[in-house]
Order: C-alpha cells, then sequence, then structure tokens
C-alpha cells in the first residue's frame, strides 16, 4: 500500500470512530453538563490518541530511512537500511541504498586516484630532494671542507660549526626524502620497512618496537603501501600530539590467518572527545581502497590503539 493510502486509511478508522461515539448512546444537552463535557473531552483525546499512534506506526519506515540518511558516512561503511514491505517508503530505501553504494564506490575511485597521483609527487618531491637539494648540500659540504683546510685558526672553527649544520641539514633532507618515498618497502619488503619507520622514530623520549610475526600471507604492492602509510601516520600523530612515551606496532596474522592486523598502541593521553583530523580521515581513504576495516579507539590500559584489519588477496585480484 502507498504512504498516501495508508495515511488515508489510518485517518478514516479515527473518523469512523469518532462517527460511532457520536450516534452512540452518548448525549449532548444544552447547557452541555459536566458529564457529558468529561465524556467528550475523554473520546476527543482518545481520538486524538489512536490517530498519533496509527500515525506513528504507519509511518516508522520513514523514520528509520531518516536516522540512516542522517548518519550515513561514506568513510565508515555501515549495514543498509532493511527494504521492508512495498510502496513508495521501500522504493525510497531501495533507491537509497543504490545511492550509497554508488557515492561509495565513485569516491573509492576518485580517492585512489588522488592518492596516487599523491604518491607520484611524494616520489617526484623525494627525488628532487635527493638528486637536487642533497647534492648541492654535499658540494657545499665539501667546499666549506676544503676552505677550512686553508683558513686561519679563528676562522676554522666557525667554517667547522658551517660544516655541522649543512650536515645536519642534509641529513634531515634525506630523512624527508625517505619519508615521501618508502624505498625500503620498495627494495626489502613491508617487514623491513616497519622496522625502518620504527628505527627511525625512535627517540630519547619515545621508544618504538616492531613486533611482526613470521608468515604471513603475501600481499600486493598497493595493500603493502597503505599498510605502510598508516603505521607511519601512526607513529606520526603519536610523536607530535599523544605525549606517549612507548609505541608498539604489531603486524600479525588476523583471525583465521585469512589476512593481516595492523596494530599501532602508544601510552599516551588518548584521543578523548577531540574530532578526527585530515591525518585519521586519510587513514580511513586509504583503508577503503583496498576494502580494510580501519578502528581508532582508547586503548584498553589508556593511550590510543590503530587497528587496520586487511583480507588476504587471491591471485586474479580477489579478496578472500
Amino acid at each position: 500500500m502507498s504512504l498516501y493510502g495508508r495515511i488515508f486509511l489510518l485517518n478514516a478508522v479515527v473518523l469512523v470512530v469518532a462517527v460511532a461515539l457520536l450516534i452512540g448512546p452518548v448525549t449532548v444537552s444544552t447547557p452541555i453538563l459536566l458529564g457529558e463535557a468529561l465524556v467528550l473531552l475523554g473520546g476527543l483525546a482518545a481520538v486524538l490518541v489512536a490517530n498519533a499512534v496509527l500515525l506513528r506506526i504507519g509511518l516508522a519506515p520513514l523514520a528509520r530511512l531518516n536516522r540512516a540518511m542522517a548518519t550515513a558516512d561514506l568513510l565508515r561503511p555501515d549495514a543498509r537500511p532493511a527494504v521492508t514491505g512495498q510502496g513508495e517508503i521501500a522504493a525510497l530505501t531501495a533507491t537509497f541504498n543504490t545511492m550509497l553504494d554508488r557515492l561509495e564506490a565513485e569516491r573509492a575511485t576518485s580517492s585512489g586516484r588522488v592518492l596516487s597521483a599523491l604518491e607520484d609527487e611524494r616520489r617526484r618531491i623525494a627525488q628532487e630532494l635527493h638528486d637536487e637539494v642533497g647534492q648541492t648540500l654535499t658540494a657545499v659540504l665539501l667546499q666549506l671542507k676544503h676552505a677550512a683546510d686553508r683558513v686561519p685558526e679563528p676562522v676554522r672553527a666557525d667554517l667547522h660549526q658551517a660544516q655541522e649544520t649543512t650536515r645536519a641539514s642534509l641529513d634531515e633532507i634525506r630523512r624527508i626524502a625517505r619519508r615521501l618515498r618508502p624505498g625500503v618497502l620498495e627494495e626489502l619488503g613491508l617487514h623491513s620497512a616497519i622496522r625502518a619507520l620504527a628505527a627511525e622514530f625512535t627517540s630519547t623520549r619515545l621508544g618504538v618496537t616492531a613486533r611482526i610475526t613470521p608468515g604471513l600471507p603475501t600481499l600486493d604492492p598497493a595493500t603493502e603501501l597503505v599498510l605502510y602509510r598508516v603505521a607511519q601516520e601512526s607513529l606520526t600523530n603519536a610523536a607530535r600530539h599523544s605525549g606517549a612515551g612507548r609505541v608498539e606496532v604489531h603486524l600479525l596474522a588476523s583471525a583465521g590467518g585469512a589476512g593481516v592486523r595492523l596494530l599501532v598502541r602508544d601510552d599516551g593521553g588518548g584521543i578523548g572527545a577531540a574530532p578526527e583530523g585530515a591525518g585519521i580521515q586519510g587513514m580511513r581513504e586509504r583503508a577503503l581502497l583496498i576494502g580494510a576495516e580501519l578502528l581508532v579507539a582508547a586503548g584498553a590500559d589508556g593511550g590510543t590503539e590503530v587497528c587496520l584489519n586487511v583480507t588476504a588477496q587471491q591471485p586474479g585480484g580477489k579478496r578472500t
């Protein structure tokens, strides 16, 4: 039955009940007596309550669809509202589900293109930093050394200080280039890249431990890159914002051994009620590209836990 027909039928039932009360044994005097007024008011209240209850029942599917529309988030795919019954509401629910599927597919496609372009740009910038800036700073170091060997002693100390500053800048340029382009990931694989990340973020105030379970399923390059970037962003957030002293990076088999699970856990102050920033949203977009599930929550003992569950990929591009 259509929504129009349902509302018409509900109101017709209420009006029939009202007419039945009027032609019943109830009488109204002039002037109206107190008892008669109470009966009429009670009948009116009963009719209004019945009308409200019946309308709520009839419009309940529309209310459920409205809640689903209000809470829909393309970065967090959820269960679709169930298509029940027939008529306009069922057709509207089915159309909404189809629209969500299309929007998620289009967002995944566009995000994939953006992230692919971003990786290409990262690679280009890293190459330019290495080839142009890195080589220029190396030449400056050599010139400073040559000059320091020929100048008087009072000036030599200043040149040595300039050498150390230039060398520190060169090391920083190389560190930035490594973060932009994960050469370790391309050359040595995901396990070595995760361990290199842990070593890179380890400092006097932050200890990072990498624990990798042997015998993990083989992953395609795109999935390995997503795992690497999520681990990198999680470590960056822990180092900059959490105030943590310890971070653990776990790469292990998921439940049933059908996939891989990345877990980054710190002992910092936790995320609290802070809204998700661009970093976490970027991790969610990367997870959607490979059909993975990303969970960011408070740890059992405090701090923050970032968990990425990835299903293994079979030959031919299908995920198990």
